[in-house]
């Protein structure tokens, strides 16, 4: 895969250009490329990514940006308007994770940047929240080991130590007994997933929550990838767990209006049982030369425009449309699922469980290498993600899997694929793809930090060197 195609087609700026351009060439370059990368999730061969699809939409979203993408967030004496949309945003995501069952404490919430994001802010809220009400000074955080790396992030960052559990190798859920030996004096919280990201599956919400209060720790939900699809699996006729706040002792949800919320890219929320929680991450400098300055969040400048098209989003949208969004998913997903399991030689990764997948699910083989699957499927446009310990490939189902014919396309695909890695796996081939997040990378040890270093310089700096066109 040619990773800067458009080198070959297009000029490469090194230095700022001495003359602009004429706006009209720049815009057609830009859309000539926009619509070719468009055309590749268009297939609803594309796994997650692209959460809703419809570009009716986007440039609905794209008009109501416009009118303050200009706009800085932090200046609110000016721009009164993002008051009105970031309070509302918090509030409709509080009323979806039923903030109204907590009556002894006052709900609040933050607008974050996107998962990690809400995730970052969490862990500081944790924290600082343990030292100034426990008087912790050496915090700890304990997680799943399927909880986002977002937490091993944080936990880096913040200089938490992170406490890694195992998970039940046959349901992928969280083991509450060794999350449970894990917690001290020290631990700040804990956590589980509603859904995770490798598996779709969810957590065991109600025992963990339990375990926390017992242990007086919080208890975060993860709730980035599902939190905006699972809060309506009910109206679809699905039962899964309880894990919003209806749950005693769940403390903080961390919910992305850019996936199944079908805002812009750089949104999520963060959403918390006690507002004291929310208020022990404010930062506050009351002495600098600069004036008194003050941020609610880790972030100063915000994008105005992201806040009001992430708002447009969800009232333009209702709880009508996000309802029928969710029903299209979730039964796209189980036609999908029933292809899978039509197959003996594949396995769905926490299939029959309480918590088990409901628009994204996981699946492997005992017979075979399952990336042979990927290394068939990729040229015929299909882009799944992989796992790994076991060896896995999942579909984060959207709206775009939705349309007509792919899940026959899947069906056809998928039968092929087989066929195609028993006969890799008869030859002893190996399989050219493997694992890495968000997508399905090639066949180099993913393991090594000096592949991955060089991956994320080759991103960040090859641009620099590439010949003109």
């Amino acid at each position: 895969m040619n990773d800067f195609p458009y080198a070959e087609r297009f000029s490469v700026n090194r230095t700022l250009p001495e003359s602009g351009r004429p706006r009209s060439d720049v815009l057609a370059e830009m859309r000539s490329m926009a619509q070719e990368e468009d055309a590749f999730w268009e297939t609803g061969k594309v796994s997650g990514t692209m959460y809703c699809g419809d570009h009716e939409h986007y440039d609905f979203l794209a008009d109501a940006f416009g009118m303050f993408a200009h706009v800085n967030a932090l200046q609110r004496d000016m721009c009164p308007s993002q008051t009105k949309f970031e309070g509302e945003v918090i509030a409709m995501a509080l009323d979806l994770m039923h903030a109204d069952a907590v009556t002894d404490t006052e709900p609040a919430g933050l607008l974050t940047t996107g998962g990690t994001g809400s995730i970052l802010h969490a862990l500081v809220a944790y924290r600082e929240h343990a030292r100034e009400t426990r008087g912790v000074t050496r915090p700890n955080f304990v997680k799943p080991e399927t909880g986002h790396a977002a937490f091993d992030k944080g936990c880096h960052l913040f200089g938490i130590e992170l406490r890694v559990a195992p998970v039940d190798p046959k349901t992928t859920l969280a083991d509450v007994d060794a999350m449970a030996a894990l917690i001290d004096d020290q631990t700040i919280a804990i956590m589980g997933s509603a859904g995770n990201y490798a598996y779709g599956t969810i957590d065991p919400i109600a025992e963990l929550a339990a375990l926390a209060a017992e242990r007086g720790v919080g208890m975060h939900v993860d709730g980035c990838l599902g939190g905006f699809i699972l809060p309506f699996a009910e109206d679809a006729g699905l039962d899964i767990p309880l894990f919003d706040f209806r749950v005693p002792g769940v403390t903080s949800i961390s919910a992305d209006t850019h996936k199944y919320g079908y805002a812009f890219k750089g949104s999520s929320t963060l959403l918390f049982r006690d507002k004291a929680l929310r208020q022990a991450q404010y930062f506050h400098l009351l002495d600098w030369s600069g004036g008194k300055y003050m941020s609610p969040g880790m972030e100063g400048s915000r994008s105005g425009g992201l806040i009001a098209s992430t708002w447009a989003s969800m009232v333009s949208l209702g709880r009508e449309g996000y309802r029928e969004h969710a029903r299209e998913i979730f039964a796209t997903a189980a036609a999908m699922m029933d292809v899978v399991r039509s197959h003996p030689e594949l396995r769905i990764m926490g299939d029959g469980t309480s918590g088990a997948p409901t628009f994204c699910f996981s699946f492997t083989s005992d017979e075979f290498e399952i990336y042979h699957l990927v290394d068939f499927l990729g040229p015929k446009g299909w882009r799944f993600n992989g796992q790994q310990y076991p060896n896995a490939i999942h579909m984060a189902v959207t709206r775009p899997q939705t349309r007509a014919g792919v899940v026959e396309q899947f069906t056809a695909d998928l039968a092929e694929a087989i066929a195609y890695a028993k006969q890799k796996e008869s030859s002893g081939e190996q399989a050219y793809a493997g694992a890495i997040y968000g997508g399905v990378a090639g066949g180099l040890d993913q393991a090594t930090a000096d592949f991955i270093v060089a991956v994320m310089d080759d991103m960040l700096d090859k641009q620099q060197s590439l010949p003109p066109a």
